[in-house]
């Protein structure tokens, strides 16, 4: 029981870093063209990240990312100390791309960690290749298709607000960037929260063979008090902001105006959507650096800095074998005791 309550709260500590290491996400156009200060955007985000909840919940229906998350390993090889191990190198690396200013993906580190012990303990026959493939293949997708969306917004709005007056359309962007950060607010809470609901699913999953009071049998006997938890959590996260990820989102990739803050944010929150819909867990963070570069884009290549673009999918491309790495080496230290 101790440790699978010690799992539990450690889960919840990496959903409230999840939180503010990903707060740049959602608000680091609006607080760069100044629409809100940088207080007022994280309550701003917060709070929808909170409302995801009782979309998920009463017009969803379902937690589907929660469900594929937790199948990332064969139910049969998920113990205990393998989800610990997993949850410690998330929550180590996460940390320390927060501290460097890294727009990594915690999506990603979490699952790196849970599969690299699982890897550890039984070989690789433990993790389920195609769902793992799957999420990998959405580090380049993601970003991709946020890419391409913010680019053919940019041109459609472009195009529709050809001969509006500059000073009016400015002042109506401002306005829409607070609905366009409210939908991706929602985009994030959906998606981010339910990996950690998986973790904490596949745990009490491990502990129903045990006699483990609070264990389960299946993702859909997951207590209401684990949703609500990892929503709240990620929500108080996101109030504490992450202002060093921030300040790379938001003006180190290119200069964004209100009208490309507003095109970015809703194409980023239409990926989220879409893989939400697909039950594929996907990394906000890459979503939204990839519609901010399709924006920057669409004024001239050179707009984008692409050093620092490079600099991002290198850390990207890292996340999950660097966490796997950082798990096994956890598992090992754990299996001592």
């Amino acid at each position: 029981m101790t440790l699978l309550i010690t799992i539990i709260v450690l889960a919840l500590l990496f959903d409230y870093i999840n939180g503010f290491h990903d707060a740049a996400n959602s608000i680091a156009t609006i607080v760069s063209t100044k629409v809100l200060t940088p207080f007022q955007a994280v309550l701003w985000a917060a709070f929808f990240n909170f409302v995801a909840f009782f979309i998920a919940k009463y017009i969803i229906g379902e937690f589907g990312i929660a469900n594929t998350v937790s199948k990332t390993v064969y139910e049969q090889y998920i113990t205990l100390p393998i989800i610990l191990s997993g949850v410690i190198a998330a929550i180590v690396w996460n940390l320390a791309t927060w501290w460097f200013g890294i727009p990594s993906s915690s999506s990603h580190t979490l699952i790196g960690g849970f599969a690299g012990a699982a890897i550890t303990a039984n070989g690789f026959t433990a993790v389920q290749g195609v769902i793992i493939m799957k999420i990998a293949a959405f580090i380049f997708l993601a970003p991709l298709i946020g890419m391409l969306m913010a680019f053919l917004i940019t041109l459609l709005v472009m195009r529709i607000c050809k001969n509006a007056n500059p000073h009016k359309a400015d002042s109506w962007f401002r306005k829409l960037q607070l609905v366009s950060s409210a939908l991706f607010s929602i985009g994030h809470g959906l998606n981010d929260s339910q990996k950690v609901m998986g973790i904490i699913a596949a745990a009490m999953i491990a502990a129903h063979p045990l006699g483990i009071g609070m264990g389960i049998t299946s993702i859909n006997d997951l207590p209401d008090w684990v949703a609500f938890s990892c929503f709240t959590m990620i929500s108080l996260g996101t109030m504490s902001g992450g202002w060093k990820i921030v300040k790379t989102m938001g003006s180190r990739i290119t200069k964004v105006t209100p009208l490309e803050g507003m095109v970015a944010e809703t194409a980023g929150a239409l990926t989220l959507y879409l893989t939400e819909y697909l039950k594929i867990p996907v990394s906000t963070t890459h979503t939204i650096t990839g519609a901010i570069i399709g924006v920057g884009a669409t004024k001239r290549l050179s707009a984008v800095r692409w050093g620092v673009t490079k600099n991002l999918l290198i850390a990207w491309v890292l996340t999950i074998p660097v966490s796997a790495l950082l798990a096994a080496a956890v598992y090992c230290i754990v299996w001592l005791f």
